[in-house]
């Protein structure tokens, strides 16, 4: 019977560890315009940063809970796009279209 309840203890624990240092996790999705006018899009918060890559002109970055710079790294003749202050809770965050300017 002891084993019993130090067993379940330990499993106990270990599982509130785990859920301790869990990040809630969002993620940040748009769409780029013209679709092949970049390449790869950046998620910068604080010292944390993402990339990801632009596929048919779409894109989703999986980022923790937090604010965040986000970069669409355009190619020539296009110009990059910046977004600031894009807040990300436990829920997708669409930034829309990203219409890339020359």
């Amino acid at each position: 019977m002891k084993k019993s309840i130090l067993s379940c203890g330990i499993i106990a624990a270990a599982a509130a560890a785990m859920l301790a240092f869990t990040e809630p996790q969002g993620s940040i999705t748009g769409k780029v315009t013209p679709a092949d006018g970049a390449d790869a899009v950046w998620a910068i918060s604080g010292s944390d940063s993402t990339k990801g890559n632009i596929t048919s002109g779409t894109f989703s970055l999986s980022v923790k809970s937090g604010t965040y710079k986000v970069i669409v790294d355009a190619k020539d003749p296009y110009k990059d796009v910046t977004f600031d202050n894009i807040e990300v809770k436990d829920q997708p965050v669409d930034i829309g279209e990203v219409v890339l300017q020359q």
